[in-house]
């Protein structure tokens, strides 16, 4: 598997080190973080997502909170995605 570092959050005290990583070949990031508290998962379920999928988490799934300092090493489209501004590709290219 080619990971590569991306980041740790700079004001995490010792030990405790949010880290995200980038899976070279397929894209994806593996992020290490706090885990939600209950309230904040409650928060989840009542927001929702789209519909047709459950608001329930899975087994293998978890919620966690990522310090908004970590936004600074998530790659650009990521970022550009999770704040409404998914870029597109221009009208003909």
């Amino acid at each position: 598997m080619a990971l590569r570092f991306l980041g740790i959050d700079p004001d995490s005290p010792t030990d405790e080190s949010p880290t995200i990583w980038l899976h070279e070949e397929t894209g994806d990031l593996l992020i290490q973080s706090y885990r939600a508290t209950d309230a904040e998962v409650g928060s989840c379920k009542e927001v929702g997502s789209i519909p047709g999928h459950s608001t329930d988490v899975p087994d293998n799934e978890t919620i966690i909170r990522l310090p908004a300092a970590m936004l600074a090493f998530l790659p650009a489209q990521q970022v550009h995605h999770a704040a409404g501004r998914e870029e597109r590709p221009a009208p003909g290219a």
